[in-house]
């Protein structure tokens, strides 16, 4: 209401009130503070909507899933859930991690390389720059930012970002947080899925015990929920961080989410590789003329076992495929609950894979033969609580099509995941976009989304500067690309190195590890990394090379790494 407005409204109460015995003079100032409150009252809740206008950011990241396993990517799991992502925003097709969880973790919440985040090796702790195994104070953790930023910041899921109480997500900018503070847990039970004993949880920076028959996808999104709830009245935005376990081995989960798989892959791991292969090209996630790398030497030819094993390795994967069944129930679980209490339309939703498909098998590895002493891997019990099953590499190999190698691996199978990012700001849906991207990107967006400036300075320490670029700029349809031919992401982790420059890349997945061991590949001409073409091409490779040299230098890489403290 303006300042004439205001006015007729008073002289027309004055008018309809002649017998009221007040003088005019007084019931105009009486008035006119009513109507100042009401005024200030409209503008302070103008600033509360304006405020809450900055959205809130729900980052979901999946453990270990495979390249073409969801629906939308192709997959013959069904994700409906996550597909609906996909159909209001964008999926990634050259979307990049580490190759391991605790660096691409490392990464993600600095927007920065895993060793100047202090991850340089999963579960190596050191003095040594780049092998602190926590995050240092050479960067910022999103959480930190957002929070003083007046955003609410939740966490639900698994950490391993360090063991000690100063690495822990309460002293990292989590405002709440449950989490599973080393790599794997019994998707069911307190139990390690990793050693003896009990598995390492807290609760807001407090240890508790994981209380025997809950589901950890499920519980992860009843906390998640159960945080956003707490203060969903307050208006204040909220970043909260569903770090799912899920479909990590060990392959654990209800029967009514893997029995609607079963018989699916009874053709064996070699044909499901195939048929994700060509699902990826009808899906337009892949080119038509993208070829299959052969098998790695570790797998088996599905049709040397026997009818009993082939039926074990079936269940295997139907019980894999139940998992990521769930964890797409659960991503609608929260979507709904969003839309319930208003805040659906105001969310941004980015869903990733951590790396690519896992392929280990512990309790069938010689170093690991105490996990026998309370888990079985007996085909009736198969995704029970004190079943211990993995798909291993011969399922990673199919999870991965079709790239060479899985997870660990600095080649495409490790590195580049599914990614989908949907919600305010982005403008362009359901589509794919093909160019390179990388986990670097996401801190970036999220300050723009948060409208918060990344300082060159925290708690008077000199930080390193971010290395990826906003998304914001491309999923809004302002700008048609988000890197230019020009920049470079680069990582090294145990040896397995790369470095991308454009449609170019240099590989190194060789132990020990060596320089001359690099091979270079055009990834736009070939994603299998089949063809070495340093020698047809030398002076791009030593282009990438000398880049591979200013980076080492910077991030101060130790090959062998430094021994354990």
């Amino acid at each position: 209401m303006n300042t004439l407005s205001r006015f007729r409204f008073i002289n027309s109460l004055i008018e309809c009130y002649p017998r009221v015995k007040i003088s005019k003079h007084s019931l105009i100032f009486f008035l006119c503070i009513v109507s100042a409150g009401v005024s200030t009252s409209c503008a302070h809740k103008k600033i509360k909507k304006e405020v809450h206008k900055r959205s809130n950011i729900l980052l979901i990241v999946a453990d270990d899933l495979g390249f073409g396993d969801i629906g939308t990517y192709g997959g013959d799991i069904k994700t409906p859930n996550i597909d609906g992502l996909a159909t209001n925003g964008v999926k990634f097709s050259g979307f990049h991690t580490a190759p391991m969880c605790a660096p691409t973790r490392a990464m993600l919440l600095s927007g920065n390389d895993n060793h100047i985040a202090g991850m340089g090796g999963q579960g190596l702790v050191t003095n040594e720059f780049g092998y602190e195994g926590r995050l240092t104070n050479r960067i910022i953790a999103i959480p930190e930012l957002l929070k003083e930023a007046d955003y609410h910041t939740y966490m639900a899921g698994k950490w391993h970002l360090g063991k000690e109480l100063r690495s822990n997500p309460h002293q990292k900018g989590f405002e709440k947080s449950f989490v599973l503070i080393s790599g794997a847990g019994n998707h069911y039970t307190n139990q390690s899925a990793l050693r003896g004993g009990t598995s390492n949880y807290t609760e807001n920076g407090e240890s508790v015990l994981w209380e025997d028959g809950n589901y950890s996808t499920d519980f992860y999104t009843d906390k998640l929920i159960e945080y956003i709830d707490d203060n969903k009245n307050d208006g204040k935005p909220f970043f909260a961080f569903a770090a799912y376990t899920s479909p990590h081995w060990p392959l654990q989960v209800d029967k009514k989410h893997w029995e609607k798989y079963k018989g699916l892959y009874d053709g064996g791991y070699e044909k499901l590789r195939e048929k994700r292969f060509n699902s990826l090209k009808k899906a337009g996630i892949i080119p038509q003329g993208a070829m299959l790398p052969p098998v790695h030497e570790r797998v088996t030819p599905w049709d040397s076992l026997s009818k009993v094993e082939q039926k074990k390795e079936a269940r295997k994967m139907e019980l894999y495929a139940g998992m990521v069944d769930n964890l797409d129930y659960n991503i609608g679980r929260l979507t709904t609950y969003l839309k319930q209490i208003g805040e659906y339309e105001n969310t941004l939703f980015v869903f990733m894979s951590d790396n690519g498909a896992g392929h280990r098998d512990f309790i069938n590895n010689d170093n690991f033969t105490h996990l026998k002493d309370y888990y079985n891997d007996d085909y009736d019990k198969m995704g029970n609580a004190d079943s211990y099953i993995s798909y291993g590499p011969q399922w990673a190999e199919a999870g991965s099509s079709p790239f060479r190698y899985f997870k660990d691996y600095a080649t495409q199978g490790g590195i580049n995941t599914t990614m989908i990012i949907s919600g305010p700001n982005v403008n362009i849906k359901n589509e794919i976009h093909h160019g390179f991207t990388s986990l670097l990107d996401l801190a970036p967006t999220f300050y723009e989304v948060a409208d918060v400036t990344y300082p060159n300075t925290y708690k008077e320490i000199e930080i390193y500067p971010l290395k990826g670029n906003s998304l914001i700029p491309f999923v809004s349809g302002n700008n048609d690309s988000i890197h230019g031919k020009d920049y470079v992401f680069a990582l090294e982790h145990y040896g397995n190195a790369m470095l991308r420059k454009g449609d170019w890349k240099i590989t190194n997945y060789i132990r020990p590890f060596k320089v001359e061991n690099f091979g270079l590949y055009d990834i736009s001409k070939e994603l299998s990394e089949q063809n070495d073409l340093k020698e047809k091409e030398p002076e791009k490779f030593e282009e990438l090379m000398k880049e591979w040299e200013k980076f080492s230098t910077e991030i101060k890489i130790q090959t062998p790494p430094p021994k354990a403290d």
